[in-house]
């Protein structure tokens, strides 16, 4: 059997194996792949992983040998599937294997804003501290976690995740969901959006991307919230109007945006935000821990024994 890795990089720098994949074939791993390279490289595969390169139907038409896509990934538009199920290939994905670190992500934007520590860290290598007359050195107001409102939309293993951590620190949390109120914890309770930006000093977009959620931050909402407020974004780029959300840091709309994804990544130089007041953005590392890389490549791995056995898991198509 042959199994092709497209985009092992961003999965493994070095520090991790698949050598337990080896078992089951002959494995051609490939740190990148460039789109004129994905049908010549995948060529006589019957088990292709792809972390983003794309497996449209023109590519999957050329490769009639392939019986098995394993998305390294929980996001699998990169997969034609309807055309994948046509010619019965069979597409995985790896489910909630970085929720943790996505949780953590949510809370180091957030402590970042509202404690400064990079600010400090930095400002401290250029001598303010040293040439201060008082004990501290302070030119930014701080604020305390414990109180505050802190807004979750979306309240899947992330959101519950992100919502867990905020009540550590005293925060009293409130949610957009599908969910039941029923079914909620009793210290969660869910509102309607425009309640939600009207009134939470923190907003943590945690919601899948669909056409309903596509610009759910839009230059509308954004002037529902407080100007207070502070936006987190680890979810999806497009989940925000890009524009919209630079220009209201700028005019002091909303305090501080933090945001671990972009509508277009790599991040584009022009990009309003890159440039925009308190705005902080890290470059689509959330899931990037080595535990939540490992709990990928383990799964991953999984999802491959199961197809071979004849019991796939994790199936994304029909």
């Amino acid at each position: 059997m042959k199994i092709v890795i497209l985009d092992s990089y961003t999965v493994d720098q070095g520090e991790l194996t698949w050598d337990e994949l080896k078992e089951y074939g002959d494995v051609d791993i490939y740190e990148r792949t460039s789109p004129d390279e994905v049908v010549t490289r995948c060529k006589g595969a019957e088990v292709v992983l792809t972390n983003k390169v794309v497996l449209n139907a023109e590519v999957l038409n050329m490769l009639p040998r392939l019986q098995y896509i394993g998305v390294l990934a929980t996001g699998y538009n990169v997969v034609d599937l309807e055309f994948a199920s046509r010619q019965n290939i069979v597409v995985t994905n790896v489910p909630a294997y970085s929720t943790e670190s996505v949780a953590q992500m949510v809370f180091s934007h957030i402590l970042n804003i509202v404690s400064r520590a990079d600010h400090y860290a930095c400002e401290n290598r250029k001598g303010k501290w040293s040439d201060s007359a008082d004990f501290c050195y302070l030119d930014h107001n701080l604020f305390e976690l414990n109180n505050k409102k802190m807004g979750i939309i979306g309240l899947g293993n992330t959101g519950m995740a992100t919502a867990r951590i905020a009540h550590a620190f005293g925060m009293k949390v409130y949610a957009v969901t599908s969910k039941d109120e029923d079914d909620l914890p009793y210290d969660i309770k869910k509102v309607d959006l425009d309640t939600l930006f009207a009134t939470s000093d923190i907003i943590s977009l945690n919601c899948p991307l669909t056409q309903d959620t596509h610009h759910l931050v839009n230059e509308k909402r954004l002037k529902e919230m407080k100007s207070s407020a502070i936006l987190i974004n680890t979810g999806r780029g497009p989940l925000v109007d890009d524009a919209a959300v630079a220009n209201a840091l700028n005019t002091n709309e909303i305090a501080a945006f933090g945001a671990d994804v972009l509508t277009v990544e790599p991040a584009q130089k022009d990009n309003p935000l890159l440039s925009a007041k308190n705005c902080y953005i890290t470059p689509h590392i959330a899931w990037a821990t080595k535990e939540a890389r490992q709990r990928l490549l383990n799964i991953s791995i999984e999802n491959v024994k199961a197809f071979l056995d004849g019991d796939p898991i994790n199936q994304v198509n029909g």
